[in-house]
């Protein structure tokens, strides 16, 4: 069998919107969205507001997952995608939603790795 990589993406990302980080909810929509826009499958999910304020996530994909982790005292976001090529070339996909996350939180890189496996 040929073994097609993926492409992981790791990054931490920087918005001066500090609110938008505070709750786990607008985030979720988004996600469902790009679940849904790219024909991914969503096999389960875990989200968790914390006190006083941000948020982690989880979407567990047949493709793989998706993860953030909001740091509003900071303005700081780390976002972990990673999607297999199994059954269909998604390195696009994972730039696409890459920029998605970037536009929704109006935020700049500080760190990103784009790994091939």
């Amino acid at each position: 069998m040929h073994y097609n990589k993926g492409t992981h993406l790791i990054a931490t990302l920087y918005t001066p919107e500090h609110q938008a980080l505070n709750t786990f909810e607008a985030f979720r929509t988004l996600a469902d969205g790009l679940i849904k826009t790219h024909q991914l499958q969503k096999l389960g999910e875990v989200y968790h507001n914390f006190s006083p304020q941000g948020y982690t996530g989880v979407v567990c994909l047949s493709e793989s997952h998706l993860s953030i982790h909001t740091w509003p005292e900071h303005g700081k976001i780390n976002i972990d995608i990673y999607l297999s090529n199994y059954l269909r070339n998604n390195d696009g996909t994972v730039d696409k939603i890459y920029s998605a996350i970037k536009d929704h939180f109006n935020a700049t890189v500080e760190q990103e790795q784009f790994l091939k496996r």
